[in-house]
């Protein structure tokens, strides 16, 4: 039988999700970075075709079968204080209509995480003003827009709260209703402080 290089490349595809769902799991590393290098492990090069590269949703089923099978200790306590420090920021950030993304809401946080939030505001200093004047120091960087790289990123200002890093991406007020459209495949993208909380009550159900 003809060997099949449609399996061949699901095969590689899938053992990279997996050698990189470790990488996040163990370590921390951010998506891309754990990517990255699980290529390097499976094909011995960073960047190899881009079939062969796992998408974050593959990746990211991948920790979760990690943490079902492995566990890591504490991580179910982690992200529930994640999640409830996340809750405040968002409650005392309420007029810039903050979402929560990325692990802390999938699930997956662990030590290694932080609070990702998106803000929707008529402009980004107001944000930055508004933490300045209640003495918060802040950095400033950039983070891709969350529709894709036609956008230009956008100013992410980084934080401390309650020893925590919070990471929250300004948007325009504009850019809520692109926000609000579900994804494909149903899954949570994003969700706001009343989504949450139904979260949080739901784990400890």
């Amino acid at each position: 039988m003809m060997p099949n290089p449609n399996t061949d490349i699901l095969q590689l595809r899938a053992q990279i999700a997996a050698n990189a769902a470790r990488l996040v799991a163990q370590d921390g590393a951010d998506y891309a970075t754990a990517r990255r290098k699980a290529a390097r492990q499976v094909v011995g090069v960073d960047q190899p075709a881009p079939n062969l590269m796992p998408d974050n949703i593959q990746i990211e089923d991948e920790v979760r079968k990690y943490l079902a099978l492995f566990g890591v200790a504490g991580q179910a306590e982690r992200l529930a204080l994640l999640r409830t420090t996340a809750l405040q920021v968002m409650d005392a950030l309420a007029e810039f209509h903050p979402y929560l993304t990325g692990a802390v809401l999938n699930g997956t946080a662990g030590e290694h995480d932080d609070i990702h939030l998106q803000l929707f505001a008529d402009s980004a200093k107001e944000v930055e003003i508004f933490l300045l004047n209640r003495n918060v120091s802040i950095d400033i960087s950039e983070t891709p827009h969350f529709r894709g790289g036609r956008h230009e990123p956008v100013e992410t200002v980084s934080f401390v709260w309650h020893k925590e890093t919070i990471h929250a991406e300004l948007y325009d007020y504009h850019d809520l209703r692109g926000a609000l459209k579900p994804r494909s495949d149903g899954r949570l993208q994003r969700v706001d402080a009343a989504g949450l909380r139904t979260l949080m009550a739901r784990d400890t159900e």
